[in-house]
């Protein structure tokens, strides 16, 4: 068994002993958010729109993603209502960010690994930074809105009779606690991933112009700030479609559970 099977034995074991039956149905949405992966690198390799096709499998990867961790339906359909709205403001944020930078195609760092080989591989990378771009973002969009939406439902639930104003003020609370820890996750996560590019800039005595204007670089810095945009969109408004439900009397506490 390699590395990768092993660590995938682990997770799913580590996942069934914390969160039981549903442990499996968030690593059988793992499983298949990696199958529409598969897909969406298939279809784009078949000259598919990549915006389309990103539109459709964005959708389908919040859903598996959303409506496989919880239990609730009404925190569900806001939750994936938020994602929707702030997946396709990300997407033309996307398109508008690699048209005025042009983060397309390959940097001079990767000429080594490119000498000999043919780029006239008939796909448009302009395209496609703005769907890793989107892609991205979207596991971050989903947990932001569906961390502030649970946690707001379980707010009332507790205190079915709490004004509107106290809940908009556990609203900020909460979004602040959450806006903080899962911004971190994603610089820490970006500057991981970059640490090697960084010191090797530092090595080759990069001034500071060419640092900030690696291609390289620049496209990991906004594709990271996208996702924090994500984020801090999806918690404002997942929190407004819970308030606005209480307010609206929406909210039902004795429905049961999907």
């Amino acid at each position: 068994m390699n590395a990768i099977g092993l660590l995938s034995l682990i997770l799913f074991a580590a996942l069934m002993l914390v969160a039981g039956k549903q442990g499996l149905k968030i690593f059988l949405g793992l499983i298949i958010n990696f199958a529409v992966i598969f897909i969406l690198i298939i279809l784009l390799n078949w000259q598919f729109n990549p915006y389309v096709v990103t539109a459709i499998l964005s959708v389908t990867i919040l859903a598996v993603s959303i409506y496989l961790s919880s239990d609730n339906g009404q925190v569900m359909n806001t939750a994936f209502k938020a994602s929707l709205v702030i997946t396709a403001g990300l997407m033309l944020v996307a398109y508008l960010a690699q048209f005025s930078g042009q983060l397309q195609g390959f940097a001079t760092e990767n000429s080594d690994e490119l000498e000999g080989l043919s780029l006239a591989v008939g796909l448009n990378f302009g395209h496609l930074a703005v769907v890793v771009m989107v892609l991205s973002a979207l596991g971050a969009i989903a947990e932001a809105s569906m961390a502030i939406t649970a946690d707001l439902h379980e707010v009332i639930e507790r205190t079915p009779t709490i004004q509107v104003t106290n809940l908009e003020h556990h609203a900020r609370i909460i979004g602040r606690q959450i806006l903080g820890t899962a911004i971190n996750t994603l610089f820490f996560g970006m500057l991981g991933s970059t640490l090697p590019l960084l010191i090797w800039f530092l090595r080759l005595r990069y001034s500071l112009s060419m640092f900030f204007n690696a291609k390289l670089l620049v496209m990991e810095l906004i594709t990271m700030l996208l996702g924090m945009l994500g984020i801090l969109l999806s918690i404002w408004l997942a929190s407004h479609l819970v308030v606005n439900d209480f307010k609206k009397g929406r909210i039902d506490l004795d429905a049961g559970d999907l």
